[in-house]
């Protein structure tokens, strides 16, 4: 049964330096006691008077017998001892600090703490949060993090794994970490920084290998939904082109091209998995002109879900030509109006006319 219950290499280093010394200090405990007790006995008082013939006088050196070099012996041991058990801790943990030569397949995360809380950005361009799933790590595999803050003075710490680093604003602290086994642990923050700091917290979960892979295929897939006007499923006349917006920073070509005949498109809808996170220039291209390009940024540091409408440009264009014809309509309204006046008047003057006669005649 050990004492320190191994979860990492680290955990290996400080539970070798804890066994050795409470090894020594038991021996040395062990030969110390015992000694006195010897002594204690030996010469404890027994009511006899003996001989002071053999006892040095006032202000005479004591001579012969082997204390001398008992005493000699026993500091250089001690000596002896002591550097060497200050050499192998100093060593020790240097390795701690420093770390293997950190291997190809290591993983690198920056935690950057906040009041009151973490986010870790993974080096492929996932994001997660101590607030939501956290940190989550593969067994067996070295990570490297890097630490710091956007604010305050923190320090991130895993008890269980002994991972403990500075959080200080602009400035990184790197450590390292290796758990053996999957299972779930406390991240905590050893930095009084504010009246939250007891709720700094977040979950770090270590995973199975496969696992592991199979939730980092979640944080890079991206869902794309193309729907009409009417919220039906495009299904046929566009090209998608999502290409990372640094894709000339990696050797990989970070660009991808849909089409209605892709494997990855179904009834409306592409799900891809990409290489990295990070943003992506999307671009939805029409085939034949039914509607109006469209061009937006994309950002992927999770699970990804978006649905764009594309806009039949037409549209626009018949509902301009119905207006136009309604206002044609109106006009010629207005012009049979027009000529209602017009009648009215002349009747008006006939009227007039008649009056005007039948005044004549009166006279």
């Amino acid at each position: 049964m050990q004492l320190i219950p191994e979860q990492g290499t680290r955990v290996d280093v400080f539970e070798g330096i804890f066994l050795v010394f409470l090894g020594l200090g038991t021996l040395v405990g062990i030969v110390v006691v015992s000694y006195i007790l010897y002594n204690a006995y030996k010469y404890r008082d027994t009511g006899e008077v003996g001989d002071d013939e053999d006892l040095p006088s006032v202000g005479e050196l004591p001579t012969g017998g082997k204390g001398g070099k008992k005493l000699f012996l026993s500091f250089g041991l001690s000596a002896i001892i002591v550097i060497s058990l200050v050499v192998w801790t100093y060593g020790m943990l240097l390795y701690v600090e420093d770390g293997p030569e950190q291997p190809e397949d290591a993983i690198e995360i920056e935690v950057e703490g906040y009041a009151f809380g973490w986010d870790f950005y993974y080096d492929n361009g996932v994001e997660t949060s101590g607030y939501g799933e956290g940190l989550v790590v593969p067994a067996d595999q070295a990570v490297w993090i890097e630490t710091t803050s956007r604010d305050v003075w923190h320090t991130f710490g895993i008890p269980d794994l002994r991972v403990k680093a500075d959080a200080i604003p602009g400035e990184y602290d790197q450590t390292w970490f290796k758990a053996d086994e999957p299972g779930n642990h406390t991240a905590k923050c050893f930095e009084l920084c504010g009246p939250q700091h007891s709720d700094m917290l977040s979950d770090v979960t270590v995973l199975e290998q496969s696992a592991y892979e199979e939730w980092m295929n979640e944080q890079l897939t991206a869902t794309i939904t193309l729907e009409d006007g009417n919220e039906s499923p495009v299904t046929e006349g566009f090209e998608v082109t999502l290409e990372h917006q640094n894709n000339s920073d990696y050797d990989q070509d970070l660009s991808h091209t849909f089409t209605p005949d892709s494997e990855e498109f179904d009834n409306g809808t592409i799900t891809v998995t990409l290489e990295r996170g990070g943003p992506y220039d999307l671009t939805i291209s029409p085939t034949d002109g039914q509607f109006e390009e469209v061009e937006e940024t994309l950002e992927v540091t999770g699970p990804t879900d978006e649905t764009y409408t594309l806009e039949d440009p037409n549209a626009s264009e018949d509902d301009g030509s119905d207006g136009g014809d309604d206002g044609g309509n109106g006009s010629a309204d207005d012009g049979d109006g027009g000529s209602g006046s017009d009648t009215d008047n002349a009747t008006d003057d006939e009227t007039g006319n008649n009056e005007t006669s039948d005044g004549g005649d009166g006279e």
